[in-house]
Formats: structure tokens, C-alpha cells, sequence
């Protein structure tokens, strides 16, 4: 007999699965799943819901059968395999992407990538800033500008410190009765935060690397948490670097928001924003309007989706 449930761990090719009622099973996959034709490395993830069988009752393990219809989804580059997409979750509300001032330091050009993952799907995002007890002078500047840039264009910024508890409580607020991806690069400390923001997870953590001074991953895999003062949050392992060869250079275009709303003023439809004659979005930029820091990470990433070659895009998948 068939059963509806939600994905809540991925450990390889093992699936928990949580039932409407409570009871959870571990799964795995009967046939082959793609997501709109594209390849992938996981085709199942953490908040999809899936349609499934028991296979052994005394064991509690199933097999998906069905994958229901996402409302959303949020997908990455693969780190390993450059020319398939890794799903990251599904079926969320919003997305959250934590970073650091200091310790380690700060990647303003992570943030902007984190978004253009969330930005097509329509997916509200957040941005939190932790570590807030480590900051000076110099910090508190940085995270004023930051704010500036973000709310400007309708993105939430906050700050946290999961040392003195600073912005716990508001970040509760953000996250009351939805469901939450929270994502960012290794070191950042996810995991410490939500162990304050939700007692008695006792995930696990890890100091900076002294050597190195970049983070260490603690998590490894993909898992929900259901947070008891209303909603679920999604932990995700630490990401080191997210590429694009996924994307055309008008995909990222489009999905840096106030670039598409400037746009519309540009001389040529097809206007990269580069070195074309009439372009709005570069005017813009040289009046204040729009980021510089914003459109010099843009700058970046297209250069880099153009340096690959035809092989290394396979824009036929």
C-alpha cells in the first residue's frame, strides 16, 4: 500500500522518511528520477514529498516510489561531478544564508552566488551575518554597508552571535512556522546556532582550522529539524564554492533583481550590462544606485561562465 511522506535526512542512498502520523522510515529508490531533464547527482532531497511502500516492517525501511510535485527547489553546481546539479532541498518557504564578518573572513561574492540560486525559484531569502561578538569598529561598518546594499532591494539582513545569543530571538521570529534552508560556507558556525536557537539538538561542531584559518565542515549530510516553537529548518553541509556552468550569462543577468529592473532602460534587449552603448544598469552603478560591489561580483561570475568551454558548459542537458 502506498504512503505519502517527507524526506527529512539524505545520507547517501538512504532516505528518512516521516509520515504525516509520525512514524519514520529509512528508503530508498525504485527507478530513475530526473528533475525537468536535467541531470543530477541526488535526485531526491531533504523536503521533498514522496510517495512510498513499506519493504520491511520489522526494519522499518520502504521504497520511493514517486516524487510528488515540488512547489520549489534549490539546486547547485555539483562540486564533484561540474557538469551535473546537486539538489540541495525542496518545498521551502524561505532561505536563509549565514556568513561571517571575521573567523572566518568575510566572501561578499558567496552571498551573491547563495542568491542567484534562490532568486529564479522566487524563494525569499535571508541573510544573517554571525559571530557578532567578535566584531570591532571595522566589523560594524562592514555589516552597516552590507545592510544598506540588501535591504535596498528587498533582501532581510540580520546579525547573531551564537556565543552571547544576539538576534536569537529575532531570528526565531524569521523562522516561526516555516520551513527554513540554512546554508553557507564551512566555518560560519550553522550548526552552533541552531543548537541555541533549538535546545537540545546537540548537533555538532568544529573550531576554525588554526593552520588554514578557513572553517572545517561539521555536517555532512542534508537534514530537517523541527523547531518547537513552530516550523523546520533545513541544515546543510558547509559550502566551499558554488560555480554556474549551469547557467547563460542573461540567466544571471536576469536573476540579480535590481540589474532586471533597471534593464528595461538599457538600449538593447539583450544588454549584458558590460560594454554595450545605452546601458541603464551601468549608468546606475556610476550614480550610486546600483552596488558596485554587487555588479563587480557579477562582473566575476559571468567572466567565469564564459572562460568554460563548450564541453565544460554541456548546455545540451
Amino acid at each position: 500500500m502506498m504512503q505519502k511522506g517527507r524526506v527529512i535526512k539524505v545520507t547517501g542512498s538512504w532516505y528518512s522518511i516521516l509520515t504525516e502520523s509520525g512514524v519514520a522510515y529509512n528508503a530508498r529508490i525504485v527507478g530513475k528520477f530526473r528533475l525537468e531533464g536535467k541531470r543530477l547527482t541526488n535526485p531526491v532531497a531533504v523536503g521533498d514529498e514522496v510517495m512510498f511502500e513499506v519493504e520491511d516492517v520489522e526494519e522499518n525501511t520502504a521504497l520511493i516510489r514517486e516524487i510528488l510535485p515540488r512547489r520549489n527547489y534549490v539546486t547547485r553546481q555539483s562540486p564533484r561531478k561540474k557538469h551535473d546539479l546537486h539538489l540541495i532541498a525542496a518545498n521551502i518557504d524561505q532561505a536563509m544564508v549565514m556568513s561571517t564578518i571575521i573567523s572566518p573572513t568575510l566572501k561578499p561574492g558567496f552571498i551573491d552566488r547563495f542568491l542567484l540560486m534562490t532568486e529564479p525559484h522566487d524563494i525569499p531569502a535571508i541573510i544573517l551575518l554571525n559571530k557578532s561578538d567578535l566584531w570591532g569598529e571595522e566589523e560594524e561598518e562592514i555589516f552597516g554597508g552590507l545592510h544598506a546594499i540588501y535591504t535596498r532591494i528587498g533582501y532581510q539582513v540580520m546579525r547573531c552571535s551564537a556565543v552571547t545569543s544576539d538576534g536569537m530571538e529575532a531570528i526565531r521570529d524569521v523562522l516561526k512556522d516555516k520551513i527554513t534552508l540554512l546554508s553557507g560556507q564551512s566555518g560560519v558556525g550553522k550548526s552552533s546556532v541552531i543548537n541555541v536557537i533549538q535546545e537540545g539538538l546537540g548537533l555538532r561542531t568544529q573550531d576554525i582550522s588554526d593552520y588554514s584559518g578557513k572553517g572545517q565542515h561539521t555536517t555532512t549530510f542534508a537534514e530537517m529539524f523541527e523547531l518547537d516553537f513552530g516550523g523546520s529548518i533545513i541544515d546543510t553541509p558547509g559550502i566551499k564554492t558554488l560555480s554556474f556552468n549551469n547557467l547563460e550569462v542573461m540567466d544571471v543577468a536576469h536573476n540579480f533583481r535590481e540589474f532586471f529592473e533597471f534593464s528595461t532602460g538599457c538600449k538593447f534587449s539583450d544588454c549584458t550590462h558590460r560594454d554595450e552603448p545605452g546601458c541603464a544598469v551601468k549608468r546606475a552603478v556610476e550614480e550610486g544606485e546600483i552596488s558596485e560591489l554587487r555588479y563587480m561580483n557579477y562582473l566575476q561570475i559571468l567572466d567565469e561562465i564564459e572562460e568554460q568551454n563548450y564541453w565544460e558548459r554541456r548546455t545540451d542537458f
